[in-house]
């Protein structure tokens, strides 16, 4: 059996279709909130509304102490949310890694862990498009809490490495995805994609594409080139 190196209606050499704007996908998809132009996901926009107390559990707790603990809590704090039973702290982004060193360190808190540095791309939902959330693990008490925090496209945070180390390839990871720019990180360069590679592919709007991938002697075109798409 062979494998055909040009399906039927692709242009190969063809460079991806770029959507020219956040709510129109490839291939001339418009409608769905999929910008990928291969499915028809659409992904609806939801305020994320703060929580009321009692937050229930120990929620409740975490949110006292912190505020004890932290004379700048008032300006600190944007809102709290408690959703599917986790809490989530969300944070104004200059005062992001202060907030880190009081959950670090008060004796009511220790969170001596950050087991986990993600971003988030809310395109078209939220005018600071980036979010980075902070995944706390206090191992003194068994807790666990979310830091949340956002700022606009080519603005920047404070990296937490120097409370949490381990937040330092995973603030590259964020980086070199999403192109968030963490200010004193000690070596803040990409980690997974080459260091002249443009753009950062996990953004909403960044262009699909591909290149050709060789397997099994047949070279199989990237995905925008397989088809025709009408």
């Amino acid at each position: 059996m062979s494998i055909s190196h040009n399906p039927e209606g692709a242009q190969l050499g063809s460079p991806a279709e770029i959507p020219d704007n956040p709510q129109k996908g490839m291939f001339g998809i418009e409608g769905t909130g999929d910008v990928s132009g291969f499915g028809g996901l659409a992904r609806p926009h939801p305020a994320v509304a703060g929580s009321s107390r009692p937050y229930g559990g120990y929620f409740d707790e975490v949110h006292d102490a912190l505020e004890e603990a932290y004379p700048a809590f008032a300006d600190a704090i944007e809102k709290v949310v408690v959703d599917r039973g986790e809490l989530t702290l969300h944070i104004a982004p200059e005062r992001i890694a202060e907030v880190a060193q009081i959950m670090r360190d008060d004796e009511s808190l220790r969170f001596e862990l950050c087991s986990s540095v993600s971003g988030v791309d809310y395109l078209a939902s939220d005018a600071r498009r980036l979010h980075v959330c902070y995944e706390l693990l206090s191992m003194t008490y068994r807790r666990r809490v979310r830091l949340e925090t956002a700022i606009p496209a080519g603005g920047s945070l404070p990296s937490v490495t120097g409370v949490y180390p381990t937040a330092d390839w995973q603030e590259r990871e964020a980086y070199d995805m999403f192109g968030v720019i963490f200010t004193g990180h000690p070596n803040l360069t990409r980690i997974l994609m080459p260091d002249d590679w443009e753009g950062h592919p996990q953004r909403k709007d960044y262009p699909l594409g591909g290149v050709p991938v060789e397997y099994k002697g047949a070279e199989i075109p990237p995905p925008d080139q397989r088809r025709v798409y009408q």
